[in-house]
């Protein structure tokens, strides 16, 4: 149940309905927006918002969905329920495109999957297409909309018959133009002409008697005559006859296919109702993109929780403006069931209210409404508002008496499932009265449970709201300091009117403010400036707190920051030392083999005992040696990093703020523990290239003389001399060279075939000279990889075209060649085909 009867007025609802036709395709869409009303039902409710939701997923990312003919043809399909009448042709027309439109949409749902578009999916369940009705329509009409030749027999004979009377009269009425201008009688720029469906010659009116015939027209200045000559008035005069003929046959076909189309006519009315509802969910989904609205959580009970909702109209007006709407965050529940909202004359009272209103009403219509997608919204059975001037001289209703029978009305129907909606409530008459009556009838509504949002400027309700449970004071908030509004709303103090600092600042004389502040008296003026001061505070203390805690979200993401980088540089730490030892342990036995090899070869060679002894304890003496500086280093880089981590803790300590700097100090000493680069020392492993050349592989074996190496697949034994060591920045240098050298050869090759012409003209050229393009041409297309071309040489003796044929015989990646098709220049042009 909604009130008053002007509702939609009010809350300006009609200029939705304006702007959601502005989005429909056809006739079809507008009568359901007119047709738009509210619903109480929550399974209504949901259909409606979950159908205008799929198909705003629709508008967003389909992009192939069909949207051609939207045409109305309701009115010719009621008219041809009575036996006798027929679909005239343009009827029929638009009959075949909108149901190739209906069809298309059907098409487009059910390649859908099942849980795909759902609630609109469920509509395309009645809606039945007959094949039998396509083709028919097809048979008789084209494309464009015309009979065609062979919709009949009878039809086809009767043009076929035009035709060639038309043609004769045609040829004899240019012989006779011809005739007439040799003889000086016509001009020679005359052409023929056409009157009243005949054809014509003009004709000087002084040589009008030199034809004979019927004169049709005059010019007007008489100068002309239009002379239909008398031998081709009966053949005019048949073709008249076909035409009316081929008009009876037309009609004929016409009434035949009608009287088969009438069993159908339910359901194709089906159908267009289905196309009816596509255009009108179309238009609502159009305008909820349009107004940034989306479907948020719905609940079966009277709830609200609104979280950035938007006034959608006031959207619109301040996006054109360059400008952006202040969103408004609303809760209405059981324990929360009125709020009362105070605060300065235009400082977004009535805005707030009516954004209420209208978002709840338009939910309920079916639409989608501006705000965060948690946000909940529920059902109510009546919404009731009590907005504007409802005064009447006619009816001698003033304005508070208007006000008065809302109120009437309020308090007999409304319920707990009632949201009511009163602006500027208590106004109209004296304030001590009105005051005291509305705080009466707030008092019975909040009896009666109802929801609603209420503004007022009185301080009575103010203190009524403030102890009575269910009702919660709200403020429009305002900035005492630049004297402006911040349209915000803040539930849980009440607002002042600011009255006094409005007046002075728009110049009221200070002695008549201080007068009104005698008469109302000092103990008002100081309420609404306490008033103010806690809500200032309130302010001030909810900023310092809601910078506290970002502080400390800040200061616990940098601790933890700090606590991950630290955990990093320790593993990273042992990593590099893991490593570090197994290559000075690898080192070291590589080069205990070579002292037992240099052993053994002097053992072979019979050397003495003693100098053998001696090598052995001088390989000795250099192990401890390497073993006691790789301790001695990793003591040394354990020092370093544990003086890092001090360093560290104790600027963490002084600004709560983590050091990385140790990280990337410590990799760096440890890295200097590793081996350096020897360019002149292979070693299995190594990366080299053989004399030089671009091509790098990995050494697998290596010996004195010779190495197995692989370059990528392909194991190879060269000599090592041949080889040279590649460091990992030379590879890595050489990599990002044949990248971009790569990259420019691949971007000239696309210039070469974006400039590459298709065809080539040897034309007039010597035997030599143009061999050596279409050589060339050839070249470039398999470099290039051309499919085909052409190559225009003329016909002439035949000379050119044998001596470039003999030349393509030769040429392996050409799959074949041809002469080009007659239309097109036959034998003068070779098309040839590459492989």
């Amino acid at each position: 149940m909604i009130y008053p009867d002007n509702f939609e007025t009010k809350l300006r609802f009609d200029k939705v309905r304006e702007l959601v036709k502005k989005q429909c395709l056809s006739s079809l869409g507008r009568d359901l927006v007119d047709e738009i009303k509210f619903s109480n039902s929550y399974k209504t409710v949901n259909r409606m918002v979950n159908e205008t939701n799929e198909f705003k997923t629709i508008c967003l990312e389909e992009e192939n969905f069909p949207l051609g003919y939207f045409i109305d043809v309701r009115q010719s399909l009621e008219k041809v329920r009575i036996d006798g009448t027929y679909l005239e042709l343009e009827e029929l027309y638009n009959l075949k495109r909108s149901l190739e439109s209906i069809s298309s949409i059907l098409r487009f749902f059910q390649k859908k999957e099942e849980d795909e578009y759902p609630y609109l999916k469920k509509l395309t369940g009645n809606v039945k297409m007959y094949p039998y009705i396509f083709d028919r329509i097809n048979g008789i009409i084209t494309k464009n909309g015309r009979i065609k030749d062979n919709a009949s027999p009878e039809l086809q004979h009767i043009r076929s018959s035009l035709i060639q009377k038309q043609s004769t009269i045609s040829k004899r009425m240019q012989s006779m133009l011809r005739a007439a201008q040799r003889e000086g009688w016509v001009e020679q720029d005359v052409a023929l002409s056409v009157r009243d469906g005949r054809v014509v010659i003009p004709i000087p009116s002084a040589y009008k008697r030199k034809i004979k015939g019927i004169v049709h027209d005059e010019s007007a200045t008489g100068k002309t005559s239009y002379i239909e000559p008398s031998e081709i008035v009966e053949t005019n005069n048949e073709i008249r006859e076909l035409e009316y003929a081929e008009r009876r046959e037309i009609i004929r076909i016409l009434l035949e296919f009608t009287a088969q189309l009438r069993p159908y006519i339910d359901d194709l009315f089906l159908a267009y109702e289905f196309m009816a509802k596509i255009d009108f969910i179309r238009a609502k989904a159009k305008f909820a993109i349009q107004v940034k609205a989306l479907l948020p959580k719905m609940v079966k009970t009277p709830t609200l929780l609104w979280e950035k909702a938007t006034h959608p109209l006031l959207f619109l007006t301040l996006q054109n403006e360059g400008r952006k709407v202040v969103p408004l965050n609303l809760q209405i529940s059981n324990e929360q069931r009125i709020i009362l909202i105070s605060g300065p004359n235009a400082g977004g009272k009535s805005v707030c209210l009516q954004t209420v209103g209208l978002l709840q009403y338009m939910f309920q219509c079916g639409f989608l409404v501006p705000m965060e997608e948690e946000s909940k919204i529920g059902i109510f059975d009546k919404i009731f508002i009590d907005i504007g001037d409802e005064q009447s001289i006619e009816n001698d209703l003033s304005t508070y008496s208007s006000h008065l029978m809302n109120m009437k009305h309020f308090l007999r129907y409304s319920d707990t499932d009632t949201l009511v909606l009163i602006d500027e409530f208590g106004t109209g008459t004296e304030p001590a009265l009105g005051g005291a009556i509305a705080e009466s009838i707030l008092d019975k509504l909040n009896r009666k449970k109802v929801c609603g949002v209420i503004t007022t400027h009185y301080s009575g309700l103010k203190h009524f709201a403030s102890e009575a449970e269910g009702i919660e004071n709200g403020a429009m908030l305002y900035d005492s300091h630049q004297m402006r509004p911040l349209f915000q709303l803040q539930v849980g103090k009440p607002g002042s009117s600011f009255a006094f600092e409005i007046a002075r600042k728009i110049g009221l004389p200070e002695e008549i403010l201080k007068a009104a502040t005698e008469k109302v008296g000092e103990d008002h003026i100081n309420f609404d400036k306490h008033l103010r001061d806690i809500v200032r505070d309130k302010r001030y203390w909810e900023s310092k707190r809601d910078k506290i805690r970002r502080n400390e979200k800040k200061l616990n993401q940098l601790v933890e920051q700090y606590d991950k980088e630290l955990k990093d540089a320790s593993k990273l730490r042992k990593d590099i030392i893991e490593k570090a030892q197994q290559e000075a342990k690898d080192l070291l036995q590589n080069a205990n083999k070579t002292i037992e090899k240099t052993i053994r070869d002097i053992k072979e060679s019979k050397a003495e005992k003693e100098k053998t002894k001696k090598a052995r304890k001088q390989f000795e003496e250099t192990k401890v040696q390497l073993t006691q500086a790789e301790l001695e280093e990793e003591e040394r880089i354990n020092r370093k990093i544990q003086k890092l981590k001090n360093r560290e803790k104790r600027k963490g300590q002084k600004d709560q703020e983590p050091e990385t700097a140790g990280k990337s100090t410590a990799a760096k000493a440890i890295v200097k523990s590793k081996k350096q680069f020897n360019p002149d020392v292979i070693e299995k492993g190594d990366l080299v290239q053989l004399d030089n050349q671009n091509t790098v592989g990995e050494v697998i074996e290596i010996n004195d003389k010779t190495a197995v190496v692989a370059f990528g697949s392909i194991l190879t034994s060269v000599k090592a001399k041949r080889l040279s060591k590649v460091s990992k920045s030379q590879l890595k240098k050489q990599e990002k060279t044949y990248n971009q050298t790569s990259a420019l050869v691949q971007e000239r090759i696309s210039k070469r075939k974006l400039s590459f012409r298709q065809d080539i003209d040897v034309r007039g050229m010597r035997g030599e000279e143009a061999l050596q393009i279409v050589m060339d041409h050839v070249d470039e297309a398999i470099m290039l990889e051309v499919k085909e071309f052409r190559i225009l040489h003329g016909t002439g003796h035949g000379i050119l075209r044998q001596l470039i044929r003999d030349y393509l015989q030769t040429v392996d990646l050409v799959r074949h060649f041809k002469d080009e098709r007659i239309q097109m220049g036959g034998s003068g042009i070779t098309v040839v085909t590459m492989e």
